[in-house]
């Protein structure tokens, strides 16, 4: 995989780290010595204090509202919250001492992505989050965080789950799961835990705070809000919406009950090793993808802007060599003397063949706009300046390629989204982690 193309991610997990524009406060005053920032919560050798748990308490109000989301009382959602940020603070530690670092350019990037997902250039992004009362500064770190997250999960999920070809053909030649694969499920899901070992009165408690949850919503109480509230799921804060999942991508215990549920419609208990479940379908739609696409034969030279080489000396040095290949100039040549995409640099830059959504936006957004043999001028990505030519185009049935790829990449979410759940109990059940302040206990 070229370091610009796509990657798979989890899904329930990175959803949370997803980079857009943010809601934001005023940003605090500064505090006198009086002022004392109370401890709320003891991390390892770290603190939770409470002018944090209040900044994100009004952080996570502003977005419920954005979401049309009715915010449960204070005392519930900072129960909530405090036990976000307590995974938060665990992961953080964890990547610190495995070596993860993040640099002053990947949170520039990241910031710039941000941006452009808001249709805003950086500078203008800045204003806006001053407009908003929001420190930049504590915007950065912010990102720091997320991306940090982001590489431990990487890490830890993604990079330690495999996908054997025994699996693959296992899902393909049942024939309700090959069936099912362009069916995508919208749902919400709130989720009552057990603890690892958990004796018999814990989960008989478990069972009874699922049941009188179940009873609330049955009564009328809305799902989202008692999500927020009430459930012990990775998404609470987001109302307990997943979003859209493919069938195969959704434990076996969620799937055959969801087939036999009508949208709108809210489950009965499931019983699973993490807990008992509450599902509601949202909605439910067949993906009938065409099997025929436009593919292109691409190459590219990739130049990085660093400390050394500035952007708009890259974007210089890109027009140049463009110069010197429409003057007769070897591109393969040129692009293995040049170009900084190693995957591709020994190959005289030569991406292969491309399908729609293989490549990042950008890149993909310039390679359609040219004819074969046409040079674009230089575009900018999350990874670089890229001098790009189209060598050829093809219609192509990407039928068995399609339905093996979707294969595997649902068998993959469903094990990363299982590796998930345990892995973050684990880290949860080893720390050590201590609630001082009574109200939040």
């Amino acid at each position: 995989m070229h370091l610009f193309t796509k990657s798979v991610v989890v899904g329930v997990t990175l959803s949370a780290l997803m980079l857009s524009l943010p809601c934001v406060t005023a940003a605090a005053p500064q505090r006198t010595i009086s002022d004392i920032d109370r401890i709320v919560v003891i991390v390892n050798d770290d603190v939770i204090t409470d002018s944090e748990l209040n900044q994100r308490l009004r952080e996570t109000k502003k977005q419920l509202i954005l979401e049309k989301i009715s915010a449960p009382p204070d005392a519930a959602l900072k129960k909530q919250l405090l036990e976000r940020m307590v995974l938060e603070r665990l992961q953080i530690q964890l990547a610190a001492s495995t070596g993860i670092r993040i640099s002053e350019s990947d949170v520039d990037r990241a910031f710039e992505t941000v941006a452009r997902r808001n249709n805003l250039s950086a500078e203008d992004f800045r204003k806006t989050l001053a407009q908003k009362g929001m420190d930049i500064a504590a915007y950065r770190i912010q990102l720091h965080d997320q991306l940090t997250i982001q590489q431990l999960l990487e890490r830890e999920i993604n990079n330690r789950v495999t996908v054997t070809n025994n699996e693959v053909d296992n899902f393909l030649e049942n024939p309700q799961s090959r069936a099912d694969m362009d069916v995508s499920y919208q749902l919400s899901h709130i989720l009552i835990g057990i603890p690892e070992s958990a004796s018999p009165e814990s989960i008989q408690a478990a069972r009874k705070r699922a049941e009188d949850v179940r009873r609330q919503i049955a009564e009328g109480a809305n799902f989202e809000q008692t999500a927020v509230s009430q459930s012990q799921g990775a998404d609470a804060l987001k109302g307990g919406n997943l979003g859209w999942k493919k069938a195969g991508e959704l434990p076996e215990l969620f799937l055959s009950v969801l087939k036999k549920m009508t949208v709108g419609g809210i489950s009965d208990i499931l019983r699973s090793p993490n807990g008992f479940h509450i599902l509601k379908l949202i909605n439910k739609r067949g993906d009938n993808q065409a099997e025929a696409v436009t593919q292109t034969h691409v190459r590219h030279i990739l130049l990085k802007p660093s400390e050394i080489l500035s952007p708009e000396d890259a974007r210089n040095k890109l027009l140049g060599l463009r110069e010197r290949i429409e003057n007769g100039n070897d591109f393969a040549e040129l692009a293995r003397a040049h170009s900084e995409d190693t995957g591709s640099a020994a190959s005289g830059g030569d991406l292969g063949w491309t399908s729609p959504g293989q490549m990042v936006p950008e890149f993909e957004k310039a390679m359609n706009a040219l004819k074969p043999d046409q040079l674009s001028q230089p575009v900018k990505s999350p990874f670089g300046l890229h001098l790009i030519q189209v060598l050829a185009r093809r219609s192509y049935d990407m039928t068995q390629e399609r339905v093996l790829a979707a294969a595997r990449q649902q068998i993959h979410a469903r094990k990363a989204d299982e590796r998930y759940e345990q892995w973050a109990r684990q880290l949860r059940n080893e720390a050590f982690v201590e609630y001082l302040a009574e109200e939040v206990n």
